[in-house]
């Protein structure tokens, strides 16, 4: 946080903190329309009834890297430890939907996350875990389909009906074109695609949230609280028209949406700021929309810490950070949250920071009062002024992305990453001229650093994944590969709107690749290139 020359303070989102809040800060408020009940419209105060009074949070800690072997290890490790949620990190190749023995992959496998080419990875990834008792959240977008099927896969062979398995797919492919690029397919077919997982999961994942409308990446880009949910919202009615033009009723899937957002250390801005998404989110589902079910209307999230925020200086004091940013994110009532490890700036994690990292929510939810009580924060003059502040600077934001015709054509227009980049460039601004205090780089710096030995991936990975992919050719069946993909790309091209997952399951229960299966669909819809700002 920023002060002005004067002196006075400002929120992220450039809004005016003043130094004592007071009755008249709610002049004009009332809590019927603006607060209601916990559990009750428009969820300000928390999308149910109890909160953490009934059982705390799902710690969801994210992990992934290497082979799936590796990461395996990691999530039996953090079962072992404690953790209640396992949510995957995937490399970039497969990200952008490329096999690990591709051109572009070469120096990229295992290195962000872990490498999966195939359903034989998924197998392994799970080894051991079971996954009709454990929830899992898997941060992947363009090619979400894909491995939602082999999940759903790997889970058929445990002998777990689908029905049964619980978590969340991120799915979330407009904020790529935004801040975050692992895009694929022009946003017109990855639209289709998201709709069409919409429709997979209520026919055969019912417990599955279908997607994870991000706001993180935006942050993590630069943009502001505002900004943040302005666009993560702008995208979410994005998806709902979709659905909904695609013949889904709005009830049908509305329930299983969920939100991702970031947790930053200006704690009280953050708490308002989730309890402003709710309260907008709950009223552009019930009066936008015309949803009837009050499940439609919730905004229930995932939360994660600030990464942008680490630092590789003096990094053991991101364990302080992390611990405030999880307390945000648990006052402003998050549904479960990924605590960042303090060497993340650094390197992946190891084992003791990832478990570090955990036992801070531990810490939280067992040693502190938090879980107590609901909404402490309700009546707050300063939170709910602040989150009266922050809902009108959200809504102007959506107007302008409604003004320009929506979330899709305000991205081809280059606005939301216009907005982002200048709220990037006025934070590195402001760092630089000492405005804004980061303890250990701009102030209070040390003469040297401590040595720190991070974890590093073997570089080995990367031939190792090749000769499984050519193992994998050799012993598969080709004719029936072929035939699933020529079946894929039928669906893909159909003007009928076919689902495309149910041909995609049965290249990928065949042991397609992802790079075979996200090849196929590229042949019919082509590749997306940004074009103007973008």
């Amino acid at each position: 946080m920023a002060r002005e020359s004067d002196g006075a303070r400002r929120t992220e989102s450039g809004l005016p903190l003043d130094p004592v809040y007071g009755p008249d800060a709610l002049d004009g408020w009332d809590p019927a329309r603006q607060l209601g009940e916990p559990g009750g419209y428009p969820f300000t105060r928390g999308v149910y009834p109890t909160m953490y009074t009934a059982r705390p949070w799902t710690m969801r800690q994210y992990a992934g890297f290497g082979t799936a072997a590796e990461s395996n290890a990691r999530y039996r490790q953090l079962i072992a430890n404690g953790t209640t949620g396992l949510s995957v990190a995937f490399d970039l190749p497969t990200q952008m939907g490329h096999d690990s023995d591709a051109p572009l992959a070469h120096g990229e496998v295992g290195k962000v996350g872990v490498a999966v080419d195939s359903v034989e990875d998924m197998r392994v990834l799970f080894d051991g875990i079971p996954l009709g008792e454990v929830s899992t959240s898997m941060t992947i977008n363009a090619p979400a389909a894909l491995l939602l099927l082999m999940y759903q896969l790997v889970a058929e062979e445990q002998g777990v009906p689908a029905h049964r398995l619980t978590g969340t797919v991120q799915n979330d492919v407009l904020k790529e074109y935004i801040a975050r690029g692992t895009y694929i397919f022009p946003p017109k077919p990855s639209l289709r695609l998201v709709a069409d997982v919409f429709r997979y999961c209520r026919a055969e994942l019912p417990k599955w949230n279908t997607i994870s409308i991000s706001g993180y990446h935006m942050a993590e880009a630069g943009a502001t609280p505002a900004q943040e949910i302005a666009f993560t919202l702008a995208d979410g009615i994005e998806y709902v028209r979709t659905a909904v033009a695609a013949g889904m009723a709005v009830d049908d899937f509305a329930p299983r949406l969920s939100f991702f957002f970031v947790a930053r250390t200006t704690l009280l801005e953050e708490v308002a700021k989730f309890r402003a998404a709710r309260r907008i989110w709950a009223r552009v589902m019930r009066e936008d929309f015309g949803a009837q079910d009050p499940r439609s209307w919730m905004l229930r999230f995932h939360t994660q810490t600030a990464g942008v925020q680490l630092t590789a200086q003096q990094p053991e004091v991101n364990l302080v950070r992390v611990a405030v940013q999880g307390l945000a994110a648990v006052f402003g009532g998050t549904q479960s949250l990924h605590t960042n490890s303090f060497d993340e700036a650094i390197a992946l994690p190891t084992d003791k920071s990832a478990r570090l990292a955990l036992r801070t929510q531990q810490v939280l939810a067992y040693e502190t009062d938090v879980t107590a009580t609901v909404d402490p924060f309700a009546g707050s003059y300063v939170v709910e002024s602040m989150t009266d502040d922050l809902e009108a600077a959200t809504l102007a934001l959506m107007e302008r992305v409604a003004d320009l015709g929506g979330a899709v054509a305000a991205i081809e227009h280059g606005f939301q990453k216009d907005e982002i980049e200048r709220s990037a460039y006025r934070i590195a601004r402001e760092t630089e001229a000492g405005s804004r205090v980061v303890v250990g780089v701009n102030r209070f710096r040390l003469d040297a650093e401590e040595p720190y030995e991070p974890l590093r991936v073997d570089p080995a990975i990367e031939a190792r994944q090749a000769a499984a992919l050519a193992r994998l050719r050799s012993e598969r069946d080709s004719g029936a590969v072929a035939s699933a993909l020529a079946a894929l790309r039928a669906a893909a091209s159909s003007s009928s709107q076919d689902n495309v997952l149910y041909p995609m399951k049965t290249a990928l229960a065949a042991r397609a690749t992802v790079g075979e299966v996200c090849g196929a669909l590229r042949e019919v819809w082509g590749a997306y290139e940004p074009a103007g700002p973008l």
